[in-house]
């Protein structure tokens, strides 16, 4: 089903099928983050990392709740977003050779996973309200604040010491 599919008949419909591709999006991102951890030489960036990842497992719990209270099924929809993010981090870290350039980019990588979820999570929370599932928006909005603490956790990690050992 694409974004602007023949399913897609009313805000009820497009908030399900977001709800789809954000739970890809966590999914995908499960799969990734072990690589990252595995790449990242800066212990707070690895275990900012490792945090993330319980982070994210409730994330998709969360996300399963929300299908279960919305009467949904929960599955998933391709998020080719998410996908060049993550192959595109993939790409660009195979290519890094100096430990301190690859921890600034998988930093600035997982800020890029990071705002786009916001920007799911904050839309899913905003059409929740809009069709009175304020239930289901309180427990997005769990999600969304972890996305925010961990962009902000990334920016300050990097600007305080990873951009500058990278840049040296």
């Amino acid at each position: 089903m694409g974004f602007f599919s023949k399913d897609i008949q009313t805000m009820d419909d497009l908030f399900v099928h977001t709800l789809r591709d954000i739970y890809y999006a966590e999914k995908r991102i499960l799969k990734a983050l072990p690589e990252m951890i595995e790449k990242a030489s800066d212990p707070t960036l690895k275990a900012g990392f490792r945090q993330h990842l319980q982070e994210t497992e409730q994330h998709v719990l969360r996300v399963e709740e929300v299908f279960r209270m919305h009467g949904a099924e929960a599955k998933t929809v391709t998020c080719p977003a998410i996908d060049g993010i993550i192959s595109e981090t993939e790409e660009i870290s195979g290519e890094i050779a100096d430990t301190e350039v690859l921890d600034a980019a998988l930093a600035a990588a997982a800020q890029a996973v990071e705002h786009y979820e916001i920007t799911r999570y904050g839309t899913l929370i905003a059409w929740a309200r809009q069709l009175g599932r304020t239930d289901c928006a309180g427990v997005l909005q769990r999600n969304l604040d972890e996305e925010k603490a961990t962009d902000a956790k990334l920016t300050k990690l990097a600007e305080s010491k990873l951009n500058m050992r990278a840049a040296s």
